[in-house]
């Protein structure tokens, strides 16, 4: 069994928190992150083997379908992810700068994982909903090339279900812009 994450979004606090005790019931999973998110949204972030996974999101899905937002199961997630949603990365070589939005939270994980796994890219940030009214962002730094690899990759893994919102590559970015981004 690979490891795996995965996420559901509710549009209100409590059937966010029903979910949460639905998907630790449903199988042996771990909750990486659980909290309300800006407008009022509830997100639950689960790891654990795929099946697991699967099964807590699957149950979520199907009892609470018609509060869900998004949602995603990941098999085998990019480790960088996991640094990007705490604003925890290290990047030292920086040279271009990507920035793609989405309408959900769900899904700029899910954009975060292709960008990761298309180029060599360094993710910066995942801002997941917090003070942005629902919506969320992902930051990336790498070659040009590799950024632009990166940033299509995503936008096109998000645009399939409508979540893409915008995106921009900034080759060398002023130093400035760096120092209040790192």
């Amino acid at each position: 069994m690979s490891k795996a994450i995965g996420m559901v979004e509710y549009k209100t606090v409590s059937t966010g928190i029903q979910a949460a005790d639905l998907m630790l019931k449903t199988a042996d999973v771990e909750i990486i992150e659980a909290q309300t998110v800006c407008p009022g949204k509830y997100i639950v972030i689960i790891s654990g083997d795929l099946s697991a996974v699967t099964a807590s999101v699957e149950a979520s899905k199907t009892h609470y379908g018609q509060q869900l937002i998004d949602y995603f199961v990941l098999g085998n997630p990019h480790e960088s992810i996991f640094s990007a949603i705490y604003g925890a990365a290290k990047v030292e070589n920086v040279k271009a700068l990507g920035v793609l939005e989405t309408f959900s939270a769900a899904s700029i994980i899910v954009a975060a994982d292709a960008a990761a796994k298309t180029s060599m890219v360094d993710l910066i940030e995942l801002r997941i909903a917090r003070g942005m009214c629902g919506k969320s962002y992902l930051m990336l730094t790498g070659d040009v090339a590799a950024v632009q690899a990166a940033i299509e990759r995503a936008q096109s893994e998000v645009s399939e279900n409508g979540m893409f919102l915008e995106c921009s590559v900034i080759p060398s970015p002023d130093k400035r812009l760096w120092d209040s981004i790192l």
